[in-house]
């Protein structure tokens, strides 16, 4: 018997209420395997830099072939050592967005991504005699929890209302040799993307900016009026196994 014809326990649908009110149906995975090896994707999945946007996420099916096949890249091309292994690694996961109207499958795509990146990441070091990182870990999943929205792709809005937003990892010292790889993280809507709007390097999208509140409870005399002053802030560049740190610094003016 070929492969073709096996049988699978593979869902494609969850519920046929799903699938009436969402529209909910998966591509099977060998759909999936053979679209990526058409031509242009699997080009695309050999490009360290080559970004991937999913409309229509689901559980993270295209997405995980991807990333699967840009970790094999990695590895055939940066793996002379586990330090550049861990930062082009994570720059190829820093590559793959996605969107998901439904929360359980934004989540359970989250979370195959990660173990994808992890399994890899554990092999590689074991092959090597190393320890995995903390901190790699943490910024992949800070990478992740950054391109993968829920929401609503056609609306471009979130869950919430507020505007689909997505960070870019954009690396400054890519070069030839270079094993460390520092970024500058700077944060788009979905629509900034789409309309191709220019943004200032490391700047916060205001729908998610936090305000900072300086000195809200101080009180220089029992008669003095709280005054809430607030400073605006983007991201500063940093290396890329360290963005886990989300750092930060007050912008003047």
């Amino acid at each position: 018997m070929s492969d073709s014809s096996k049988p699978t326990n593979e869902k494609i649908i969850k519920s046929k209420n799903r699938v009436q009110n969402h529209g909910e149906v998966f591509t099977p995975k060998k759909i999936v395997k053979e679209m990526s090896d058409l031509p242009t994707i699997h080009e695309a999945c050999q490009n360290l830099t080559s970004t991937f946007l999913e409309p229509a996420a689901g559980e993270g099916v295209f997405l995980v072939e991807v990333l699967t096949r840009k970790m094999n890249m990695v590895e055939k091309n940066y793996g002379d050592d586990l330090t550049c292994y861990e930062n082009y690694s994570l720059l190829a996961l820093s590559t793959l967005y996605g969107v998901e109207l439904l929360e359980d499958n934004a989540k359970k795509c989250a979370m195959n991504m990660y173990q994808v990146y992890y399994e890899a990441y554990q092999q590689f070091a074991r092959k090597h005699g190393k320890k995995i990182k903390a901190k790699v870990l943490n910024s992949a999943k800070l990478i992740i929890s950054k391109n993968i929205a829920q929401g609503n792709f056609l609306t471009k809005l979130s869950a919430n209302g507020n505007p689909i937003v997505f960070s870019e990892w954009k690396v400054i010292n890519l070069r030839k040799g270079v094993k460390i790889l520092n970024v500058q993280r700077t944060e788009y809507t979905l629509n900034d993307i789409i309309e191709g709007v220019e943004k200032e390097k490391g700047e916060i999208s205001p729908h998610l900016e936090k305000i900072e509140q300086l000195d809200l409870f101080h009180l220089f005399d029992d008669e003095e009026i709280l005054i809430e002053e607030k400073t605006r802030v983007k991201y500063i560049p940093t290396k890329i196994t360290e963005v886990y740190k989300e750092e930060k610094e007050e912008v003047n003016g």
